[in-house]
């Protein structure tokens, strides 16, 4: 059985950058309220208009398979990693085979938001381990800007969200002491409301404890309506503070079953690279494990959480900046709505 190895990886983020200052023109917030809760200074916005969720996979990608010294043409399996697609359907994965010329290869789309890049390095691990495939591109890609409630009634959303893209090639090695050592997926879905945008969707919020008004009838069913834009249930909706009190036990929890699992300790992590959630987030995680700062990268104070592309990004710009190094113990974690969590331990 063969061991699969991140071969080349890349990212894209958009030019427009929006500075917590800008967003103070929307909603009343400032600088020091976003940063004192989020860590975060900054976030990019795509174009609305000729910058997708897929045109920035595709720029991600181009960069990762380059550097995987290898061409579109020699990709056999596509996974795509997003919870803001182009369409409802059809998902992403078919948009970039589409867009970057491949041959008919298989496309898989995963919705599990912000592990969602951790749950598709996970999936193509096992295809590369049994062969079935030799050179599968992952891609996370988030386009948030597109469905967020820039009005002070959406804040606590709405200024922790960014745009972007990561991507990377997977390919088999014999060694067994590089590439991905193990991955560890989670979900559990008793607070799934707690995290989540309820439509578009088939249930008329009949899961919530206070349901929506249900559309009138004459609309045809129509899930839409304009009492949903006026009243916010049309956008995302986050209780904070029990997502936080989640992930701070389960982030830790995840990284700890990795490090066990392989007859390692926190020490032995040279960097852990975690889903740009909230950096205070991160920080708490980082103090339960007894972590220094060179080994947790953070850059949700640049780009914001750009969920499924998040760790992808952090992992590319760490290693542009010299900071994973070939036989490094590298450590993935996220954990987003669902909830779902996870992690991925790797020797690089």
């Amino acid at each position: 059985m063969f061991q699969s190895k991140i071969a080349g990886i890349g990212y894209y983020v958009p030019k427009n950058i929006y500075t917590n200052k800008d967003l103070t023109h929307f909603m009343d917030t400032s600088d020091e309220w976003i940063q004192e809760r989020t860590g975060i200074k900054e976030r990019r916005y795509a174009n609305r208009i000729g910058e997708t969720t897929t045109t920035m996979g595709v720029e991600a990608a181009k960069i990762a398979i380059e550097r995987a010294q290898t061409t579109a043409d020699e990709i056999d399996f596509i996974i795509f990693a997003t919870l803001s697609p182009d369409y409802y359907f059809p998902g992403c994965g078919v948009l970039l085979q589409r867009e970057m010329g491949m041959k008919e290869v298989g496309a898989l789309d995963i919705r599990n938001q912000c592990s969602g890049f951790v749950y598709a390095l996970s999936i193509a691990d096992q295809f590369i381990k049994t062969g079935m495939y030799k050179n599968i591109l992952v891609v996370g890609s988030e386009k948030h800007s597109f469905a967020l409630d820039y009005s002070t009634r959406g804040r606590a959303v709405s200024v922790i969200f960014g745009d972007g893209a990561g991507a990377v090639v997977l390919q088999p090695t014999t060694d067994k002491n590089k590439g991905i050592l193990s991955t560890h997926l989670h979900s559990d879905g008793a607070d799934a409301e707690k995290l989540a945008m309820y439509y578009p969707g088939a249930s008329g919020g009949i899961w919530l404890d206070e349901q929506p008004e249900w559309p009138d009838q004459e609309l045809g069913g129509m899930l839409m309506t304009p009492k949903m834009l006026e009243d916010g249930t049309a956008f995302p909706f986050m209780d904070g503070q029990a997502v936080f009190k989640k992930a701070v036990v389960k982030f830790p929890e995840v990284i700890m079953e990795a490090l066990k699992q392989n007859n390692l300790a926190p020490s032995d992590i040279d960097i852990l690279i975690p889903h740009q959630a909230n950096l205070r987030i991160s920080q708490y995680v980082q103090k339960t494990l007894g972590l220094n700062d060179d080994q947790v990268f953070n850059n949700i104070q640049k780009y914001g959480n750009t969920t499924a592309a998040s760790v992808p990004i952090a992992l590319c710009e760490a290693w542009e900046q010299g900071k994973v190094q070939e036989g490094d113990l590298v450590c993935l974690a996220a954990f987003g709505a669902g909830f779902t969590w996870g992690s991925a331990l790797i020797r690089w």
